[in-house]
């Protein structure tokens, strides 16, 4: 086979058994211009042809350079209708939307471009998004990040393919350096445009790429290569621990309101490792798209976490988000004072052979109440489940959040108690005592809260009539608690 067509060959095969595209597939393919996106433009037209893909360019004028940016611009229109490959141009005003969104304009242009090329796929009807980025590209990624003193996730450089939605987002060209696309548009005529922003070196990439790699390459000729050899073992690594991380995750902690809720006993057993990407995953979640977790607030976290004493603690962790420590357990989140009340009301009981739910997503609890048939036990019952009287409840129900004064009259105790006493004597977190809910009825007689206590309100009497007492109970709806 000729030299000139290994290139063509190789990816081809990587398109079909690494990415899975196979006959009839659509794939919008976005090219700046430049001679990697041109090269793999051509580098899918001819499989296209062959297996019957519809491939689209898609392209970005962000407007920065002016008449250059207008002539890369015309440069993809015009190669792609040479090539019978459709055409789709966004010109966005960047300047306006970097004023808009605080954004520098390098983060700003990667969201915008994106979001076009996620749009361009939706409207042709393809679930795969390709882009250039190539071997070199990959090393430069590397080193910048080990200059910042990145982890694994950071050293695992660019990957190769990632979810985008509900596409795929896919790097053909990640292990090919950049001398073999430049050899490759010199063989097959691709036509390039070469960006003049790519030699100004105050750009922290551009300065990398020109001036600190071949600085140490005198050191190791290969080191690009071996750059990028890292970049493919730190990502298995990453793979593998992110999901050791997600499973702790599961096994440790729950969603608790607005936050996490982390059993702080059990996270203790974990590695140090484990620990820093739990805090990270949880971080990562609750503040938002492009928000990333700091490395000294993670530690933060952790020495807390883990501290054998500290039973209560709390600490403002930035972004508006708090951490608790309390009686052994934790949690990550909006704080809790700030966090509003909540209210569902019963306005009538169900009929004989039906039930009635409750949803309460505050607490991630479901509250059910049914008509029981025969004779009730008095008792209260499991923590979970209470009976009460229909004759002595007055109408409507409601299950609420603690307000503040609060009391009970707990069956078997003379005289009422203050309800968050009983939540502190049950050694509820304060986190999460504003999340417990409470039964109460139409005359503001607190029946029940759930897993704690019940009132002497409403307690079935031996030998009453059947259907005079109502169920009811209360259980988890998701992965919350309380």
């Amino acid at each position: 086979m000729e030299a000139q067509d290994d290139l063509a060959v190789r990816i081809a095969r990587l398109l079909r058994d690494t990415f899975g595209i196979g006959p009839g597939a659509r794939i919008v393919a976005g090219v700046s211009g430049g001679p990697d996106s041109m090269a793999m433009l051509h580098l899918l037209q001819a499989p296209a042809v062959r297996d019957g893909w519809l491939v689209i360019a898609a392209h970005v004028n962000h407007g920065f350079r002016g008449t250059e940016s207008d002539a890369e611009a015309a440069l993809v229109r015009e190669t792609a209708a040479a090539w019978g490959i459709p055409f789709e141009l966004a010109e966005i005003d960047m300047p306006a939307y970097i004023e808009a969104t605080g954004l520098n304009s390098q983060a700003a242009s990667r969201e915008r471009r994106y979001a076009f090329l996620r749009d361009v796929a939706r409207r042709h009807g393809a679930k795969t998004i390709a882009v250039a980025h190539h071997a070199d590209d990959q090393a430069e990624t590397v080193l910048m990040r080990m200059l910042r003193g990145s982890g694994v996730t950071g050293l695992a450089g660019i990957p190769m393919r990632r979810a985008e939605e509900e596409l795929e987002l896919i790097r053909p060209l990640l292990r090919i350096t950049k001398g073999e696309l430049l050899a490759y548009n010199e063989r097959h005529g691709v036509p390039f445009a070469t960006d003049s922003s790519n030699a100004k070196t105050h750009y922290v990439r551009n300065a990398i790429r020109l001036e600190a790699l071949p600085y140490l390459e005198r050191y190791n000729p290969d080191l690009r290569a071996g750059l990028a050899r890292l970049a493919e073992l730190a990502s298995a690594d990453d793979d593998y621990m992110e999901a050791e991380a997600r499973r702790a995750l599961a096994a440790g902690a729950r969603r608790s309101g607005g936050g996490w809720r982390l059993d702080a006993r059990l996270v203790r057993g974990f590695h140090l490792a484990l620990q820093r990407r739990m805090i990270k995953l949880i971080l990562n979640g609750l503040a938002g798209p492009h928000a990333q977790a700091r490395f000294e607030q993670v530690e933060e976290i952790v020495a807390i976490l883990t501290a054998a004493r500290p039973d209560v603690a709390r600490v403002d962790i930035g972004g508006g988000l708090v951490l608790l420590r309390e009686y052994g357990y934790a949690y990550i989140g909006p704080a809790p004072d700030a966090q509003a009340g909540y209210a569902y009301t019963v306005a009538e009981l169900p009929a004989r052979t039906e039930r009635l739910e409750v949803s309460v997503p505050e607490c991630g609890l479901v509250f059910r109440f049914s008509r029981e048939a025969g004779i009730c036990d008095p008792s209260p019952g499991s923590r979970w489940e209470a009976f009460f009287d229909e004759a002595e409840l007055a109408l409507p129900l409601a299950v609420r959040s603690r307000m503040p004064g609060d009391r009970m009259e707990p069956l078997g105790l003379n005289g009422s108690k203050k309800v968050q006493d009983i939540l502190v004597d049950a050694k509820v977190p304060r986190s999460l005592r504003h999340l417990k809910p409470l039964l109460i009825d139409g005359d503001g007689r607190i029946l029940w809260i759930p897993g704690l206590r019940r009132s002497r309100h409403a307690v079935p009497k031996p030998n009453s009539g059947a259907g005079a007492a109502i169920r009811v109970t209360c259980s988890e709806s998701s992965h919350h608690t309380v």
